[in-house]
């Protein structure tokens, strides 16, 4: 007697929107950026709104930090290369 069972297969976009991501880009506080730079980066960089730039700028200054993106660590490294060449201080987690 044999049994057969059937194989589930599945497509590499199946697998990989099933990943979620596990790396956040975290933008600190420091007492060296404006207001206005801080922003300004978050909207050529991030492309968020001037709005939510802003609204994210508070929260770093209140709450001394804010994760601003997430994804790979591949892509969480090259953002962050690129927001710490504008002189803001960021470190993935």
């Amino acid at each position: 007697m044999s049994v057969q069972t059937e194989q589930e297969t599945f497509t590499l976009e199946e697998i990989l929107s099933a990943i979620k991501p596990s790396n956040r880009l975290i933008l600190w506080n420091d007492e060296i950026n404006t207001f206005d730079h801080v922003i300004v980066c978050l909207m050529k960089h991030l492309q968020y709104t001037e709005v939510q730039a802003e609204q994210i700028a508070w929260k770093v200054h209140n709450e001394g930090k804010c994760a601003v993106l997430e994804g790979s660590f591949t892509e969480m490294e090259i953002y962050r290369k690129i927001l710490k060449s504008e002189g803001l201080t960021v470190s993935v987690e």
